[in-house]
C-alpha cells in the first residue's frame, strides 16, 4: 500500500489523516460483485461502517445497495445515487423523524426491530396514506463467536425480535393496513470469520421462514445481513475477504425458494482494508518498564482499539528500512484518558519524533466515528493519486 514515493508525499502533510487507497477499494468491490453476482444476490453496503464521500461514490458505481441505520443515511445514501429501491432502513431505535423521511423518499424496505416499531411504522404511513414495506428484524439466537460487543444475534442482544414474539409479530402483521410484509432480516452480528456460523444462520433461517409459510405470509426476501470480517494481522497479504467462501456458504445450505429475493448488508468487508490512519511520532518517553510513542493521533481519530480492544496492525513508515533490533512501545495517543492506548508492546524499529507511523485496516468504523473530544480538529482524509 505504501511505495516511497507516497511517503515521500506524506512527509509533506499535516497529520493526522486518513488515506484512501482508491485501488484497494476498488478491488474489494469488484471481487464482492462478482462472487455475488454469481447467485443472483443483492447486496446493501452498510453506510455505518464509513460515509466518507469518495467511498460511497465508488461503491454506487458499482451498483450496490445502501442499508442505512439513520434518516441521515437514507438522505446520503439517495443524494449519492443509491436508488430508492436499492436503500433499505434498520435500526433498533428510528425516530418518527427519521421513518417520515423514508416513507417520503419510498425506499425499499423498513427493517423493522419491536412490535411497537410495526404500529408506529403503520400510523406514520397511514397519516400520508402511503404503504410501508417491512422485513422483520428477527433475533436468531445464534452466537456469531466474535467480540460481546459487536454481537448482535443472541437474546440478551438490545436488536431485533425474539422468536416467542413471533405469534405478536403475526398478529400485528394482519392488523395493520398500511404495511407490506416483504420478508424477514437477520444481522447476527460483525467481524465474523468463521464459515460455519454462517451455515448455522441459513439452517435456521430456513426454520423461520417456514414458520411464515405456514402462518400465511409470503416470504419474498431473505435478508441475511452481513458481518463478514477481514483480515487485521495481515492485510498486504490477505486485502480481500474471503466473498467466494461467504457467498457460497448460504448457495449452499439457505433454502431459496422459486421468486425469492436474497439480500446482505455488507460494511467492514467492502471498505475496512481501504484506509490507514496516518500519524506521527509526537515524543518518545523510554522507561524501565516501558518504552512509549506518543503520537498526535488517538481516541478522537480511531476508537475501536479503546472501544472494544480491536488489533490494528500498526508500522513505522519512516523505518521500514532499518536495521535495527526491534524494540517494544506501547503506542498512545496525545488524549487525556489512560484509555487512550492504540497498542501494548508492539515490535517496532527505534523509533524517533517525527516519525509517519501507519494504523492500518482502518477503513471501517474508523474516520465516521472520530469525535471531536478535547476541542480537537476533525481528522481529514487525503486519497490515491
Amino acid at each position: 500500500m505504501f511505495n516511497t514515493n507516497t511517503i515521500t508525499r506524506f512527509q509533506e502533510l499535516e497529520t493526522p489523516f486518513y488515506y484512501y487507497d482508491l485501488d484497494v477499494l476498488r478491488r474489494t468491490l469488484a471481487a464482492c460483485k462478482e462472487a455475488s453476482s454469481k447467485y443472483g444476490f443483492h447486496v446493501h453496503y452498510a453506510m455505518k461502517a464509513n460515509f466518507n464521500p469518495k467511498v460511497l461514490d465508488m461503491i454506487q458505481s458499482f451498483g450496490f445497495g445502501a442499508d442505512c441505520v439513520s434518516g441521515n443515511e437514507v438522505k446520503a445514501a439517495i443524494e449519492h445515487g443509491f436508488g430508492k429501491e436499492n436503500v433499505v432502513f434498520a435500526g433498533v431505535g428510528k425516530s418518527d423523524k427519521e421513518i417520515n423521511l423514508a416513507l417520503d423518499a419510498d425506499i425499499f424496505c423498513f427493517n423493522a426491530e419491536s412490535v411497537q416499531e410495526l404500529f408506529i411504522i403503520n400510523d406514520l404511513a397511514k397519516a400520508k396514506n402511503k404503504t410501508a414495506k417491512i422485513a422483520i428484524r428477527i433475533n436468531p439466537n445464534v452466537d456469531a463467536h466474535t467480540h460481546h460487543y459487536i454481537t448482535t444475534g443472541l437474546e440478551e442482544n438490545k436488536f431485533g425480535i425474539n422468536t416467542f414474539q413471533l405469534n405478536d409479530v403475526a398478529e400485528t402483521l394482519r392488523k395493520c393496513a398500511n404495511l407490506q410484509f416483504l420478508g424477514i432480516h437477520f444481522h447476527i452480528g460483525s467481524q465474523i470469520t468463521d464459515m460455519e456460523v454462517y451455515k448455522s444462520l441459513c439452517l435456521r433461517i430456513n426454520e423461520i421462514q417456514d414458520w411464515f409459510e405456514d402462518h400465511g405470509f409470503a416470504v419474498k426476501v431473505l435478508n441475511t445481513g452481513g458481518g463478514l470480517g477481514v483480515d487485521y494481522h495481515h492485510p498486504d497479504t490477505n486485502g480481500v475477504s474471503e466473498f467466494e467462501n461467504y457467498f457460497k456458504v448460504f448457495h449452499d445450505f439457505l433454502k431459496v425458494k422459486p421468486g425469492q429475493e436474497v439480500h446482505f448488508e455488507l460494511g467492514r468487508a467492502l471498505v475496512a482494508q481501504s484506509a490507514s490512519l496516518i500519524s506521527r511520532v509526537l515524543y518518545v518517553k523510554n522507561g524501565i518498564k516501558k518504552n512509549f510513542l506518543i503520537l498526535d493521533a488517538g481516541m478522537t481519530e480511531l476508537i475501536r482499539p479503546m472501544l472494544y480492544q480491536a488489533f490494528h496492525l500498526i508500522q513505522n513508515l519512516s523505518r521500514s528500512e532499518a536495521k535495527s533490533q526491534d524494540l517494544k512501545y506501547d503506542v498512545v495517543g496525545p488524549i487525556c484518558e489512560s484509555t487512550d492506548c492504540f497498542q501494548k508492546d508492539v515490535d517496532l524499529p527505534e523509533s524517533f519524533r517525527g516519525d509517519l507511523i501507519a494504523v492500518r485496516t482502518a477503513g471501517a468504523y474508523g474516520e465516521v466515528m472520530a469525535s471531536g473530544y478535547n476541542l480537537r480538529d476533525r481528522v481529514g482524509s487525503i486519497y490515491s493519486e
